[in-house]
């Protein structure tokens, strides 16, 4: 299968990962963004944290480094963070971040920053099977693993 999107030089390809040793524990974000024939690649990370955080701040690293506002496809292997923007932010944001039964909303920090961030782009939503042997995913997926563990700048 030919990846046509990678030509379009109108939109910009975002491929992020998360990765976490020990859940929580040391992790790393990496995301790698293609626009026509230029990429580029971020990756960084915390010594204490979770899977999740590092899934939502490989996405949020991403949409900062865009210089102006764009047509995004994001692919991301986390349901946590394609299904949380896409759907559930909807009803968390009317409860004043709570859950459907109550409870904070985890990582609202991140959930706000991702939700302030994405007003600004045309963005589509597209999940990807982990480790699956798509080459963005794997890419980004190395990228997460060298930030592993290192300090946030």
């Amino acid at each position: 299968m030919t990846d046509t999107s990678r030509t379009d030089t109108d939109t910009v390809q975002i491929y992020t990962d998360g990765a976490c040793k020990g859940n929580p524990g040391p992790g790393g974000w990496g995301a790698l963004l293609q626009a026509g024939e230029h990429e580029r690649e971020l990756f960084g990370g915390e010594p204490l944290t979770t899977n999740n955080r590092m899934e939502l701040i490989a996405v949020i690293r991403a949409l900062q480094a865009l210089k102006r506002p764009s047509r995004v496809v994001i692919h991301t292997d986390s349901q946590y963070v394609q299904k949380g923007i896409s759907a559930w932010i909807h009803g968390w944001k009317a409860r004043g971040w709570m859950t459907s039964d109550r409870k904070p909303v985890k990582n609202a920090d991140l959930w706000r920053e991702l939700d302030a961030l994405v007003g600004a782009h045309r963005i589509d939503w597209r999940w990807v099977r982990g480790h699956a042997g798509h080459p963005g995913n794997e890419r980004a997926d190395a990228l997460a693993n060298r930030g592993v563990g290192l300090r946030p700048d």
